[in-house]
């Protein structure tokens, strides 16, 4: 809501102005429209050229993610610290073999249905178990794991980027749409040359409204929402992180409560629970099995 917030008080401020000095309102909402079907349709056609129908909904899923805002609160990775916790105690205390159950089905876990907003979360639920059942299989070498989860996560970050690129390029673009679509008006200004002035003064204003409109939508639109998308997929991304650390952590012989106090220490301050409020909700954890 922030989000559609500033762009409402961005157009409020911008055609304010303009209707508040004297400008002709009227004038450049007639030129609107064509300026903007020749930005916005050059916009989208250059976005089509340059990715793969799966990226084009991945773009245009992002945004969702911009109105929605970071997928993780606070409350979600308590889940996931308990969840975590929950596992290498229980690997510190029966073994690795005795996570088997646990990762080889999830949806039949009962650690798994206690958080189960983590079970549908398909990638959270997929690192941990992958990452697990290395770990029964004597891949227990928390250098190699490191890298290999550091790897994964990396690649995955790369990958939810793409969006928020893809925005970034439309936005370094459009600036040179507005001027295409005020050289055609231009054009179409010198084709009747022998009109009064003013009316060639009008038309030159409504080739002009394409360079405004191009410049409005690359730095005013189009670049805030590739930047917003880009610090939303950042964010959610210490979700893995979180993962990793605790993980590692496990798998150079801490103790399931220093482990996740490692994980505590990579979730975002802005919803990284406190010391002894995380100790409490491990203490007060039980999930049978």
């Amino acid at each position: 809501m922030l989000t559609i917030g500033g762009l409402v008080f961005l157009l409020a401020c911008v055609f304010g102005s303009f209707v508040a000095s004297g400008g002709a309102f009227g004038a450049l909402m007639g030129a609107m429209p064509f300026e903007l079907l020749t930005i916005l349709g050059a916009a989208i056609g250059t976005f089509i050229m340059a990715n793969s129908m799966h990226d084009v909904k991945h773009t245009l899923g992002g945004f969702g993610m911009i109105l929605k805002g970071e997928r993780y609160k606070k409350i979600d990775y308590m889940d996931l610290l308990s969840l975590l916790y929950w596992f290498t105690r229980l690997a510190s205390q029966r073994g690795a073999m005795a996570l088997e159950p646990h990762i080889e089905k999830p949806e039949e876990s009962a650690a798994f249905k206690h958080f189960d907003k983590i079970l549908k979360n398909h990638h959270a639920t997929a690192l941990i178990c992958d990452y697990l059942r290395m770990v029964g299989m004597n891949a227990d070498d928390p250098h190699q794991i490191e890298d290999v989860m550091a790897r994964e996560l990396k690649k995955t970050l790369n990958e939810e980027l793409h969006g928020s690129h893809a925005m970034q390029t439309m936005a370094d673009a459009l600036p040179a749409l507005g001027i295409v679509a005020a050289v055609l008006g231009v054009i179409k200004t010198m084709g009747h040359i022998n009109e009064p002035p003013a009316v060639l003064g009008e038309m030159i204003g409504g080739a002009l409204v394409g360079t405004f409109l191009g410049v409005l939508l690359a730095y005013g639109i189009a670049a805030p929402c590739s930047a917003r998308m880009k610090s939303i997929v950042e964010a959610d991304s210490k979700f893995g992180e979180v993962i990793r650390a605790v993980l590692v952590a496990h798998l150079h012989g801490n103790a399931p409560q220093v482990s996740v106090e490692t994980g505590r220490k990579m979730v975002p301050n802005e919803h990284m629970p406190g010391f002894t409020e995380l100790e409490e909700v491990l203490q007060a954890l039980q999930i049978a099995g």
